[in-house]
């Protein structure tokens, strides 16, 4: 497993989201600025959104249960708005392709702090 930090940029909180070495890597790769000789699935997802003129406001990590961290996109096209259920890995991924805010709820923060994480980031890298 391999972990994103979100970091609040006005305060010195910080929210560990533990994702998958694929999703780690989708998110690694756009911000490294590395492309890849075919889309990988969330270049591909961003393509789709802007022949179909679907623009992505801002990603939100809505909720956390069980460990379990959920988010929202929140999309629009010129005639209806859309929230979009999505693992957090995944939202960010896109949000990073299409360079979309992204926010945590108060909630989820004071709900995660509460969470057990393992210290040990002895192998951490940080991108």
């Amino acid at each position: 497993m391999h972990i994103v930090v979100l970091e609040d940029l006005n305060s010195e909180r910080m929210l560990p989201i533990w994702i998958g070495v694929f999703e780690a890597n989708a998110i690694a790769l756009k911000i490294e600025n590395i492309s890849t000789p075919r889309p990988m699935t969330h270049d591909l997802l961003k393509s789709f959104l802007d022949k179909l003129n679907i623009s992505i406001e801002k990603i939100v990590v809505n909720d956390v249960k069980d460990n379990t961290f959920f988010a929202q996109i929140h999309c629009h096209n010129k005639d209806q708005a859309m929230t979009i259920d999505s693992r957090p890995s995944d939202a960010i991924a896109l949000a990073l392709r299409v360079e979309a805010p992204i926010f945590v709820e108060n909630e989820v923060v004071k709900k995660a702090h509460s969470l057990k994480f393992d210290d040990n980031l002895e192998d951490s890298e940080k991108l």
